[in-house]
């Protein structure tokens, strides 16, 4: 099995984040969803799990954090282009996210900062790294 990555987040209306983790381009996966989460597929080795928080609070350890007011983590998708970074912002923007920072130019590297509707906080971007400066 190859390593993977899955993202664990709760949410307070589990079809409203997962219409919009749709609208970015992720893939539901019934075979991992019910009626307290889905499961959310970016790639091949990247899963995004979606939970209604008492099911978040049956794996969790700790107090959940309160993400619309205060930064738990940053999540980064990379993608293929600069045009496919604004494309997924513009559908997230339209699904009702929001974008609370301008866009970031390293010269190598373009980033957008995306907010879902529980504030779970997502930076897109294209990296090219044959642009990266050589010391």
């Amino acid at each position: 099995m190859a390593r993977q990555i899955f993202i664990n987040l709760v949410v307070t209306d589990l079809q409203k984040s997962m219409d919009f983790y749709t609208a970015l381009g992720f893939k539901n996966n019934p075979q991992f969803s019910d009626e307290t989460a889905k499961c959310m597929v970016w790639s091949d080795t990247i899963y995004l799990m979606i939970m209604v928080k008492e099911k978040f609070e049956y794996f969790a350890t700790k107090p959940i954090a309160n993400t619309k007011s205060h930064l738990a983590a940053l999540f980064s998708l990379s993608v293929e282009s600069v045009e496919e970074m604004n494309s997924i912002m513009e559908s997230g923007l339209s699904a009702g996210g929001i974008e609370p920072a301008e866009m970031k130019d390293y010269g190598f590297m373009q980033q957008r900062t995306l907010e879902d509707f529980d504030g779970h906080t997502w930076e897109i971007f294209f990296m090219d790294v044959s642009k990266f400066p050589v010391a």
